[in-house]
């Protein structure tokens, strides 16, 4: 069997005294705590604090990341114990499935997921060993009975990881009944929410019609007026912001925005609850929706996300079976300069407004992302996400935003997992990344060390905490 190998200098550059400078910025910020201010790790786990079950339905079936390789082999998902929400039979045993993702471990090569993965083997549970088909079941049966042990218990892992703060995703409709069993104790300030409204905001949606109406139950708004809905969201996120949130989220198809009329908003808004509108008029009432959540951002100061450029679900017929975040979203060409600019005209030199924007574009990272963070104080870049959240992804970052938009009109590293234990891997990948990066300016003389320390610290910890308005936590 062959070892796990993860080298001390991994991701640093191959010459010698840009490396031995990368590696000196990196001893100075490889143990600061970890700010997550976006992620989609389950509340329960640090409400109840219970032993995770075992090694299959931790570290396989919540990540779309492991299973979308597997099933573009031809694995189905299944056999892979994927929940189908047709009520279709799945394989229920776990080490079936252990062995099934064992004996494919190695179509995971040179991907971020086995970095991601042999880290963990190696750092979490003390495996030396690359997992195979030989050793899958000593694998299985170490890492399960490594989950039984109170030391790794969520709360203990936060602890081990030096995860300082953690943000959660929630429905607009989610109760925050796991939220609200923390609220009182030491991890109030630990734990906390984000406010993602996608569920009752996205009119193509196949349940938005009833969702607004669960929310005029949940609020005692009448949600089938205008008005009454835009009331009930501002009493949504009011609840949220109790519950630790200091952000909000939003997963549209592109980044449209809309100034309407009042008079105009009320017939679209009636047009998109009927369940009678068309594509053009749902998109028509998410751009108008992200300009309404602007809004609501300068009157109760939560941070705004936008994270649009996903074709979600291109997979019809597993969607149809397994439903949504199953492996099936792919990136899309997206427009920022002209989708944002009713928004940006309406709103964009307000001080009180944050925008975090992200891409799954890399094409507008210089052409506009860049320009337009370096112009409007409302505006910061939120890191390489999903398919880019690897090394080579944050390399192209940061070569080619920085020139523009600079440092400080980004927002640090957001790991944007369900995978709790792949949280410290990710975290150090973005550092030895950022760490490479500084250390070619200062090889090319363009920074002073004691700066690209600076920088480092800044990158590492500061600008998340800052620019999620997290400072009190």
């Amino acid at each position: 069997m062959k070892p796990i190998h993860l080298h001390d200098d991994r991701l640093f550059p191959v010459d010698e005294k840009t490396r031995g400078i990368a590696r000196a910025l990196y001893q100075s910020v490889r143990n600061l705590p970890i700010i997550s201010p976006h992620g989609h790790t389950d509340p329960r786990w640090f409400a109840y604090d219970n032993n995770f079950g075992n090694a299959t339905e931790l570290l396989i079936i919540p990540d779309h990341y492991v299973f979308r390789m597997l099933y573009s082999q031809g694995i189905s998902l299944e056999s892979l114990g994927i929940p189908r929400w047709d009520g279709g039979s799945t394989e229920s045993d776990p080490e079936k499935i252990w062995r099934i993702f064992a004996d494919n471990y190695h179509l995971f090569a040179a991907t971020p997921s086995r970095l991601w993965l042999d880290t963990v083997f190696k750092q979490v549970f003390g495996l030396s060993d690359m997992l195979c088909a030989d050793n899958a079941m000593a694998y299985y049966k170490h890492i399960t009975s490594e989950l039984a042990k109170p030391t790794y218990k969520p709360r203990a892992l936060m602890n081990r990881f030096n995860i300082e703060l953690i943000a959660t995703t929630e429905g607009a409709l989610d109760p925050l009944t796991h939220h609200a069993e923390i609220q009182g104790t030491e991890w109030e300030k630990r734990v906390i929410t984000t406010f993602r409204p996608d569920d009752v905001i996205d009119a193509s949606r196949e349940d938005f019609k009833q969702n607004v109406v669960k929310l005029g139950e949940l609020t005692q708004q009448d949600t089938q007026s205008w008005q009454g809905y835009l009331t009930a969201l501002r009493q949504r996120r009011e609840v949220f912001r109790r519950h630790g949130a200091t952000a909000t989220d939003h997963g549209h198809p592109t980044a449209a925005t809309a100034n309407l009329t009042v008079s105009e908003c009320e017939k679209l808004f009636d047009k998109c609850i009927s369940g009678q509108s068309t594509e053009q008029e749902q998109e028509l009432f998410r751009a108008q929706m992200l300009t309404e959540m602007a809004g609501m951002s300068i009157e109760d100061g939560m941070v705004m996300q936008i994270h649009p450029g996903s074709f979600r679900n291109h997979n019809a017929s597993l969607f149809n079976k397994f439903g949504r975040d199953k492996g099936a979203d792919i990136p899309q060409q997206t427009d920022y300069v002209n989708a944002l600019k009713p928004l940006l005209d309406k709103y964009g030199s307000d001080p009180k407004l944050n925008i975090i924007l992200f891409t799954l574009d890399e094409t507008v990272y210089a052409r506009e992302l860049a320009p337009l963070a370096g112009h409007y104080p409302s505006l910061k870049l939120g890191p390489a996400w999903w398919f880019h959240d690897s090394p080579e992804g944050m390399l192209r970052f940061r070569h080619q935003v920085t020139e523009t938009a600079g440092f400080f009109n980004t927002v640090g590293f957001n790991d944007d997992t369900r995978a709790f234990l792949s949280i410290p891997a990710r975290h150090d990948v973005a550092r030895r990344i950022d760490c490479r990066y500084l250390a070619s300016l200062v090889c090319e003389h363009r920074l002073s060390e004691n700066e690209a320390t600076d920088l480092a610290q800044d990158l590492t910890y500061n600008l998340a905490k800052k620019a999620y308005k997290l400072e009190g936590y």
